[in-house]
């Protein structure tokens, strides 16, 4: 047997640190604060940082190589992910990041099986024993949130998780977009930059104007670096899911694997409880995690 680092591993690894950080930035410029213009001002940031990024490395031309199908398949990925993030904004901002941050790093889970149905990507004896040990580690949350009064039932938990499947489908159609019909990973950014934009932009405008003002609005600067990171974490992502023969199971797996610096960071930060139970049930998940990593021949 021998060891081979492969050439997707070292972008995800990175993008899964970024991840970390941004998910502890998020939850800064959430807390305590309306959710639409937070998400309208972090993607706009996102977006321009990724607008100065393509004309200074040169790459201006390749965003008008997208054909208007491949476009519209680039917005149905905007809307798609435009829906999970405020699904899972909303539940940021109710709920403990030590709860929050783990649940959603369920979602490679889910991106398993969607991968296993779709792409044939079969696990092993020990990659299924792993699944357990996820599965198992996410009751234990489950369990927990239940003590400090965030049940299943709770709006939060319900947002979280719908975020989390909206997430995991994203996912799927990442390696649908990138790795089966190979489109160029720099303008598919750029334009899913602009449509994100675009829609929580809209969304914010017609919610200002239609509802009831609720949690007022307060400016931070975790806002801007909320949507620089992401950005950031999606270059590196997306590189990734264009090495051939790639598995979405394992990218997902690993990218999500940056809820260990956001716990870490968060829970000291933000101070919630439980955080001894909070952490076996951590660990069970990066056991699990880390044997989905192995094959048994």
């Amino acid at each position: 047997m021998t060891l081979a680092v492969p050439e997707w591993f070292l972008p995800i690894l990175l993008s899964a640190a970024v991840l970390g950080v941004y998910d502890i930035c998020k939850k800064h410029a959430v807390s305590g604060n309306s959710v639409m213009p937070v998400l309208a001002l972090s993607t706009a940031s996102g977006c321009i940082a990724v607008f100065a990024a393509t004309l200074f490395t040169g790459n201006s031309d390749s965003v008008f190589s997208l054909t208007s199908f491949q476009l519209l398949l680039v917005l149905l990925k905007s809307l798609l992910v435009s829906a999970s993030w405020v699904c899972v904004y909303y539940a940021m901002r109710d709920l403990p990041i030590s709860i929050a941050s783990p649940v959603r790093a369920s979602a490679p889970l889910w991106t398993f099986f969607g991968s296993l149905i779709l792409y044939n990507e079969v696990p092993t004896v020990i990659q299924a024993a792993g699944m357990l040990l996820i599965f198992g580690g996410y009751y234990a949350f489950a369990v927990i949130g239940k003590l400090e009064g965030f049940s299943v039932r709770h709006k939060g938990m319900m947002l979280i998780f719908a975020g989390t499947l909206l997430g995991a489908a994203s996912a799927l159609y990442d390696k649908f977009l990138l790795n089966k019909l190979e489109l160029p990973f720099v303008p598919l950014q750029f334009h899913f930059s602009l449509d994100l934009t675009l829609i929580l932009g809209t969304a914010f405008l017609i919610r200002k104007k239609f509802l009831p003002q609720g949690v007022p609005f307060v400016w931070k600067w975790s806002i801007i670096f909320t949507g620089v990171l992401l950005s950031l974490a999606d270059f590196l992502y997306f590189y990734a899911l264009t090495v051939p023969d790639v598995k979405i199971s394992l990218l997902s797996l690993i990218r999500r694997s940056g809820c260990i610096v956001s716990f870490s960071f968060g829970a000291w930060c933000f101070r919630d409880k439980h955080l001894k139970s909070k952490a076996a049930a951590l660990a069970m998940i990066l056991i699990g995690v880390f044997l989905l990593l192995f094959k048994w021949s």
